[in-house]
């Protein structure tokens, strides 16, 4: 069958209606009195292969291993997720490293997990998993308690100096891990708003609003200042993924690419291994830490990977107070009292010494109560109105259940029904492939508010509609009015969420890509429409990066005999960026006319011409580009661009600089000055190579590195995310981009798998795996994963670690305040 034909089959199999169920499983819990026995073996780079015969040994030999290598984010991770960060570490210190949930105040953290993650909802949680999966996350724990045991018995002398022997590092329970669960669930919602929850509380009698105050008036305030409205999203965090059809590969296999753009550093930071039950499941790629499951990876038969989706997880509900009491709201006409829910948490003084805080959150029929003034002033909680918000993962419990499920798929049909099944992805795209099947996979599958497009129209308040122009695709309904809830569906897996089959989904035979714009451009050329504007945006500007991708991916399928591996690993990592293919001609024609003897600019002009348009270790000008790029944008885009946006050629537009206008022309003479400037300031030169700015350090030495910010058009994105100072770019703060990469296939040896972790398996110093896959990363060596006992064997690297465990069972916590108190 040729290539033409290939791919006419593959898309009619993409209308097929796709059948399939999760197989059934035996119990292999593990019988409650025989020991835990789990083999550990590390290939290059310190990844962990681990293989044991039942669910609870494996995740004791993975529970053992992320400790191993992770011990002191993971402990200061657990201390988050109780809401013990103030006992600890005092009231106003933050978290050492950024994460989904963001680096909020101690103080507010912890009342904002004691709310959202208490013992309540851990049970609720841990009630909705099958047996085999909470023996794994019981044995999960117990095997991070057995390396707590070892480190602290002395075996590992140099290992985790930082926290080594603190009393905030201690053992935990499967609850520990049920509240990590939770967290995750809720980074695309609930964990945005951190301080706006934490610090919800009815309006003093003076601070009441003034007669009068309407609509109009908040509206006002909303439109005061739209630098305030970054909600619902972190800066450049997101991911790149492409698949393309067996029908035009080179090879006829279907291939996966996937990479997400994610922290370099702290709890959500990204852990690579193998976990194996022969027989049963063998599953590679990576977890976040705390996390037992494998959540983006490979195993003999599917292969997927996820991008942050665009859809809006959550919604807020406007409250109409009743007059007499700030704590009861109006609902069909009748008042209803908030959940009053006083928590108390301990505080670190600075003398050492410990004293009670106690706050009193609210929660309504829709979720807690949330001050959104710090968003704009017209939104927070007066007399007369309030604001709840809905994370609708609050009443997810099948996330983690689905991974689990995944981990065992036996072909792309099982992975896509077990997808529609669940309906658990929480705030993520999926793509897939399958061995010996020719489509590609793509769904934006997984709780969705039921929001209709009527249901918007219909009950959207005013100061919804003018939040929207901010924030698009959040609902923010009239929570007065039972007509005004998100919709019931029968046929939903989850109440007040979309059905499945109105959340976009599709099987090709050529190829499916996102980088974190909407599903409208999953495939360029097929444009998908007709879903509820909440599942995301269509007829919208796109990122660079977005355009960047697709162009990519046309590139190349133009190369004679279709898509080979080795020109997508090549490409991914080319590091150019959009906005330098786009507007570096046009800034040197416009600001580089050295006619001019007013010209001041002539060393950088020079430096942007001789530049090679990447941002490679060694390119010269990369970091100049930056700069400008940084200071252009600021730029109003209706006065900056020549060609406004198009939805007629979205990966066309905007485009040019507007240079008719002389002011622009001007603005563009400043805003290179303005980056010669700040390198000169800083202590660099116009044509520093990239990689004297850009790096990473690991054992004291500088790994230099590749690729730029999202904002740029960067579609290998490596940014620190913080401004250029005498430092340089460092990624050892906050910064995030290529994190876990993956090239996919399923050959007729089985999976072909090549990956990388960027930042490496372990955040110790003193580990021998805190730089080496840094290292690779620097080198762009991809790595041929071993996946088969014999290629782990074979390893020249190999290292073996036996473990037995006795199986105990968990002590009794409290279910309220700290577990460990500070002295």
């Amino acid at each position: 069958m040729n290539k033409t034909a290939r791919f006419a089959a593959a898309t009619v199999l993409a209308g097929i209606v796709l059948a399939g169920c999760v197989q059934p499983q035996p119990n292999l819990s593990g019988a409650p009195d025989a020991p835990y026995s789990a083999e550990i073996r590390r290939t290059q780079a310190g990844v962990p292969h681990i293989k044991a015969a039942d669910w609870g040994s494996l995740g004791y030999g993975y529970g053992y291993a992320q400790a191993q290598d992770n011990l002191c984010t993971l402990a200061d991770a657990f201390v988050t997720y109780r809401g013990e960060r103030s006992a600890w570490f005092g009231p106003d210190a933050r978290p050492p490293s950024g994460a989904s949930f963001g680096q909020p105040r101690n103080l507010d953290a912890d009342f904002f997990f004691r709310l959202v993650d208490d013992a309540a909802a851990v049970e609720r949680y841990r009630s909705a998993q099958p047996a085999t999966l909470q023996s794994l996350i019981e044995g999960f724990a117990a095997g991070y308690n057995r390396y707590l045991g070892d480190l602290d018995a002395g075996r590992f002398p140099s290992a985790h100096a930082a926290c080594k022997g603190k009393p905030w590092v201690g053992r935990i329970t499967s609850a520990d891990v049920y509240q990590r669960l939770i967290a995750a669930n809720l980074g695309g919602g609930a964990t945005r708003f951190v301080q706006q929850i934490a610090n919800a509380r009815p309006p003093r009698a003076s601070s009441a609003a003034a007669p009068g105050e309407d609509e109009a008036t908040q509206q006002t305030a909303l439109d005061d200042d739209p630098s305030r409205f970054d909600v619902g999203t972190t800066p450049g965090i997101g991911s790149n993924a492409l698949a393309f059809g067996a029908p035009i590969t080179h090879d006829d296999q279907s291939l996966l690419f996937g990479n997400p753009h994610w922290f370099w550093r702290g709890p959500d930071r990204f852990y690579q291994a193998q976990l194996t039950i022969p027989g049963v499941v063998n599953v590679a790629g990576v977890s976040f830490l705390g996390v037992p499951v494998i959540v983006l990876g490979f195993n003999d038969n599917v292969a997927w990977t996820h991008t942050v989706s665009s859809a809006r997880r959550f919604g807020i509900f406007q409250l109409t107070l009743d007059p007499a009491d700030p704590t009861r709201y109006v609902y069909d006409g009748r008042p209803e009292p908030m959940t009053a829910v006083p928590i108390t948490v301990q505080s670190r003084r600075p003398d050492g010494s410990s004293e009670t805080v106690t706050r009193t959150l609210y929660r309504t029929r829709f979720g807690p109560v949330v001050d959104l003034s710090p968003l704009a002033p017209g939104l927070g909680w007066t007399a007369q109105r309030a604001y709840a918000l809905r994370d609708v993962n609050t009443d997810n419990d099948r996330a983690f259940l689905n991974f689990f499920a995944w981990n065992q798929a036996r072909s792309l049909n099982d992975f896509i029904a077990i997808q529609k099944r669940f309906a658990a992805m929480p705030w993520v795209n999926t793509f897939a492939i399958g061995r010996g099947d020719a489509r590609v996979w793509f769904a934006d599958i997984g709780p969705m508010p039921n929001v209709p497009d009527s249901l918007a129209d219909a009950c959207t308040t005013p100061a919804g509609r003018a939040f929207s122009g901010r924030v698009p695709g959040v609902p923010f309904l009239d929570g007065s009015k039972s007509a005004c809830m998100w919709r019931a569906d029968a046929s939903a897996v989850q109440a007040d969420s979309l059905p499945v089959e109105q959340m976009p989904s599709i099987a090709r035979g050529d190829y499916v890509g996102n980088f974190n714009d909407s599903y409208w451009l999953t495939n360029a050329n097929a444009p998908m429409t007709g879903y509820p504007r909440i599942a995301g945006a269509t007829g919208t500007q796109q990122s660079l990066r977005t355009r960047y991708g697709h162009l990519l991916a046309a590139q190349l399928q133009r190369e004679s005999g279709g898509v080979t591996r080795d020109a997508l690993k090549s490409a991914v990592l080319e590091s150019g960026s959009l906005s330098e293919r786009l507007f570096r001609k046009p800034l040197l024609d416009a600001a580089c006319n050295f006619g001019d003897p007013a010209n001041t600019l002539r060393e950088a002009c020079d430096v942007l011409r001789a530049w090679d348009g990447t941002a490679n270790i060694d390119a010269r000008g990369a970091n100049l580009w930056d700069e400008f790029w940084v200071r252009v944008t600021r730029i109003a885009p209706e006065r900056l661009y020549a060609n406004g946006f198009d939805p007629a050629a979205p990966l066309a537009t905007p485009g040019g600089f507007n240079t008719s206008n002389p002011a622009v022309v001007q603005d563009l003479k400043q805003a290179l000055g303005g980056a010669v400037l700040a390198l000169k300031l800083n202590g660099f030169a116009l044509n520093s190579r990239r990689g004297d700015i850009l790096y990473s350090t690991r054992n004291g030495a500088r790994v230099p590195l590749y690729g730029g910010c999202d904002e740029a058009g960067y579609f290998t994105v490596v940014c620190a995310r913080r401004p250029l100072d005498a430092r340089g770019y460092p990624m050892d703060f906050n910064g995030h981009g290529d994190s876990y990469l993956q090239v996919v296939s399923f050959g007729q040896q089985g999976v072909e798998a090549d990956t990388m972790l960027a930042h490496a398996e372990s955040d110790d110093p003193a580990s021998p795996h805190s730089g080496d896959g840094t290292r690779l990363f620097s080198s762009k060596t991809w790595q041929r994963f071993p996946f088969t006992d014999q290629a782990i064997d074979a390893d020249p690297a190999i290292e073996r670690t036996t473990l037995t465990g006795e199986r105990r069972p968990e002590p009794v916590v409290r279910a309220v305040g700290p577990r460990r108190v500070p002295q």
